[in-house]
């Protein structure tokens, strides 16, 4: 698999980034990034460096709590599978 270069706007500055994933899916990461930067320069009046601190926290609460869910679903699956399971017999 090759490498893809895909050039990206956050915050108003262009990056340059490169990576296995496709073209759309690094500018779906990027737009994330700046629609929650830009949520958070609405909201405050933060520098840049702490700005893009707090969208960090942000998104980690965001990819956490999808996780958690993740992980519920999963073993409300398993549940209901062995439910299943014992239904059969």
């Amino acid at each position: 698999m090759e490498k893809i270069r895909t050039t990206v706007r956050v915050a108003g500055r262009d990056y340059t980034l490169t990576s296995y994933d496709s073209e759309a899916h690094v500018q779906r990461v990027a737009g994330y990034v700046d629609r929650k930067l830009n949520e958070l320069s609405t909201a405050t009046r933060l520098p840049m460096a702490q700005l893009s601190v707090l969208a960090a926290m942000n998104i980690a609460d965001d990819m956490l709590k999808a996780h958690d869910e993740i992980n519920r679903l999963r073993r409300e699956l398993m549940e209901t599978q062995k439910q299943l399971e014992a239904a059969r017999k």
